[in-house]
Order: structure tokens, then sequence, then C-alpha cells
């Protein structure tokens, strides 16, 4: 335990610089004092750690030191393999170097490791693209992916649900959802996301912008598609449900099924319950609920209920004929 929070703390160092003692322990899952007596065994073997006290203060390695340890468990290689996504690669056109890093790890690991973290890519895909669409990639990915890069100012034509716009943006990265590209990018003093594929045409300005110093990516994603799940749903409708139609319900996705099962009510004796469930509209709804068929009886809102006798009618119709 000990030589492996040893190395973890090197390779810390080594690739954060400055780092303080209680966020190592925090990271570490240990005491400030063990990590203390980490560094004074790193100091020992010969290690050039140096440290400062104060606000600013924590340990650094001296500088122009490297260790040229890897510390790859053979674990860590098999995630190493199994994380590699070649769709994105080729997207971004990068095929050429994800195959060339392939072989450099392939190469670098001891034999034995070898077979494992080739038997793990050869077992394990990951693929992105949701049934029946397509993977091809956004005409302007590598354009934006250069500008993200290197900080580049964008212009760009963007056609949004409502209106087609200019706008100048400071593209701050690329995220791939369900297949998928979107761009986070600054436009002003907002933090904003754009659909690559609304994208109608781009120019990379030469003007270059400056990156905030604490923006997350993965922080600004999770937080930003769980505002946008939740703004969606404006209303809620209370149903009745059989075990079928509940079954059905779930499947509407996370936030419904989560709200259903909260909500969800004692069965009768035919086993139907009483939920409720965050809704768009009623428009919207009423077109989700026929998905439920006959396992499901809506109680309210009355408009849902209208909206729905209204589809069935003209279902009936349709079919009487």
């Amino acid at each position: 335990m000990r030589a492996s929070r040893l190395l973890s703390i090197l390779l810390t160092l080594q690739t954060k610089g400055r780092v303080s003692a209680p966020a190592l322990a925090a990271a570490l899952e240990v005491s400030v004092r063990t990590v203390y007596r980490d560094i004074d065994h790193l100091s020992a073997a010969g290690v050039p750690v140096w440290g400062d006290r104060g606000r600013q203060g924590g340990f650094e390695l001296k500088e122009g030191w490297r260790t040229q340890l890897t510390g790859l468990t053979a674990g860590e290689a098999q995630a190493l393999f199994m994380a590699g996504l070649p769709g994105p690669a080729k997207d971004l056109g990068l095929q050429d170097a994800a195959a060339s890093v392939h072989l450099k790890l392939i190469a670098a690991l001891p034999a034995d490791w070898q077979r494992d973290a080739e038997r793990a890519a050869s077992r394990f895909h990951l693929d992105p693209v949701d049934w029946f669409r397509g993977a091809a990639p956004p005409d302007h990915l590598k354009a934006v992916a250069a500008a993200v890069w290197n900080e580049q100012k964008l212009r760009m034509r963007y056609e949004s649900w409502t209106s087609v716009r200019e706008r100048e943006v400071d593209p701050l990265g690329l995220v791939l959802k369900a297949g998928v590209w979107y761009l986070v990018a600054r436009q002003g003093r907002e933090l904003r996301t754009f659909k690559l594929a609304a994208i109608q045409t781009l120019e990379r300005l030469t003007e270059p912008f400056v990156r905030p110093r604490r923006f997350d990516l993965v922080a600004y994603w999770a937080e930003a598609t769980r505002r946008f799940e939740e703004s969606v749903y404006r209303g809620v409708a209370t149903l009745r449900v059989s075990p079928a139609g509940l079954a059905r319900l779930r499947r509407f996705g996370p936030l419904v099924a989560d709200a259903a099962d909260r909500a969800s009510g004692a069965a009768d004796a035919r086993g139907w319950r009483r939920v409720t469930v965050p809704i768009e509209s009623v428009e919207h709804a009423a077109d989700e609920m026929l998905r439920l068929g006959a396992e499901a009886e809506v109680i309210e809102p009355e408009a849902l209920r209208e909206a729905l006798r209204l589809k069935a009618e003209r279902l009936l119709a349709l079919y009487a004929a």
C-alpha cells in the first residue's frame, strides 16, 4: 500500500506541480500526517521533493526532474485499452495517432500484461451511437476541435429551435453524447451548449481568448444536462397503471422512472397503482401516453384526459372504416 501511495504522490507532483498536503491526503484517502511521512520516505529515497509552508504552500518536485516510471498496473493497462474510442478518434482525424498510441502502449508493457491488455481490447467494445442512427461526423467537427485546442474564437451561423443567428463564441470543449457532438462555449459572460450539426457556417478567427482557469468541462456538462432535463418537464400527471404499464413508463427516461417509483402507491387487487410523473406539455404527454396503451389511465390533469380521448376517437374512426 505504501509503495502504491509513494508512486501516486510522485506522479501527482510530476503532473500537477505544487500540491498541498491536504489535497494529497484527500486524493489518497489518508491523513495529512501520513502524507508527511510519505514525503519523508520519498526524500530519503533521493527524490528531490521541496515543500513550502503557508497558505500558498505545498510540495513540488525540483524543476526539470522527472521519473521514468509509468506506474501502470495490469488492471490500469486493461482499462486503457477498454477506454479507446476508435469512432470519435476517426471523426477528429486522429485514427492514425490512436493506432500509434495503441502500438506504443503494447510495446511498453511486460509480455504477460500485453496479452491481458489485448484480450481486454478484443472482448469489450463501446459503441456510442444509438440504434438506427448514422455515425457521420458533423461537417465542422475538425475545425471546431482545432479552435478548442488552440483557444481561438469562432464566428458561426447557428440554427436554434427558434431562429438562425450569427454568434461569436469562445470554444471551451467538445462533448460526444449518444453519438451526437456538442460544443460547450462562452458567449459573452454565459456558458452555452451548441449542437454541431446545427452549425450552418463556421469561421475560425485569428483572435485568441483566455480560457477560464477554473472551468471544468465534465462538471459543467453534468450540471447542464441535469438542468436541461429538469427544465423540460413543466407539469405533472397522475395515472393508474398496471404492472406492465409501470414497466413501460419506466422506459420513458430516468426522471420519469424515478418519479414513478417515488410516487407509486399501494397496488390494488389487480396490481394497478396510482403514480405521479412529470410531463413536458399536454400535447407531448398525450403522444407519449399512447405508448402505454390500455395499461394505463390518466386521472389528471383533465386536459390530458381530453387530449387522449380525442386521439382515441380519431384512431377509432380511422380503423373503423
